[in-house]
């Protein structure tokens, strides 16, 4: 037997063999387990919260991971996805390499940043999944003009003898503030889906808006 992502609450098994079962995501809690045997599964006492285990015993578990891969949501479809967001960024790498010196380095951040919160507000309206993994896709080749345009800027900035400090401290800050916005997203999502969304798409607007109206960098090359 395989399921996944199932709870037990408040359950009891009388006389019951386990046997080659795989509970991945699964848990128990307050169950009772009378005069029960387990062979050969994944049942362990991190899968068991506050359980009784009364003239019961386990034989022969399964070690390591347990992740099937034959389910809707395998791995091997969470690796596509993921490649399917990259890939995305291909040709919004191509676009900025061509237009980066033609239309201005905060011309395109603005732009970039501006279309990406366009985008991400759009995540509000989808209703499958493959819509959700366009709207991923469509974010990724948006924003990514954005990054190679902060990047330059970010460069540009600084003196020639500071630019690496610089630039390394602007990145530092970048990965926290990542650790951070996944954590308080993630957190946010679970209570409604409005507030990440919302929050989200105003930001990437707002700043495209102020990096429009910053001045050119490009003065600053031969300094």
């Amino acid at each position: 037997m395989k399921f996944k992502a199932v709870t037990f609450i408040d359950s009891s098994f009388f006389n019951c063999y386990f046997e080659d079962v795989s509970s991945v995501g699964s848990s128990f809690k307050n169950c009772t387990f009378l005069d029960s045997f387990f062979y050969n599964t994944d049942i362990d006492d991190a899968k068991l919260t506050n359980s009784r285990m009364i003239n019961s015993s386990f034989h022969h578990n399964k070690t390591g991971c347990q992740m099937t891969f034959d389910d809707d949501y395998s791995a091997y479809w969470v690796y596509f996805v993921n490649f399917l967001g990259t890939l995305a960024v291909l040709p919004g790498n191509i676009v900025s390499a061509l237009l980066m010196d033609k239309i201005g380095r905060l011309s395109m951040l603005g732009g970039s940043m501006v279309l990406s919160g366009i985008s991400c507000f759009f995540l509000w309206f989808g209703t499958s999944e493959s819509m959700m993994i366009f709207m991923l896709c469509l974010y990724n080749g948006l924003s990514i003009s954005a990054w190679n345009s902060l990047d330059v800027v970010t460069t540009e900035l600084y003196p020639t003898d500071r630019r690496g400090t610089g630039f390394g401290f602007c990145n530092a800050i970048c990965k926290l503030a990542a650790v951070l916005g996944n954590l308080i997203f993630g957190s946010l999502v679970g209570i409604t889906k409005a507030i990440p969304i919302l929050l989200a798409s105003s930001v990437l607007v707002g700043g495209g808006l102020v990096g429009l109206r910053l001045p050119d960098t490009r003065s600053n090359v031969l300094m």
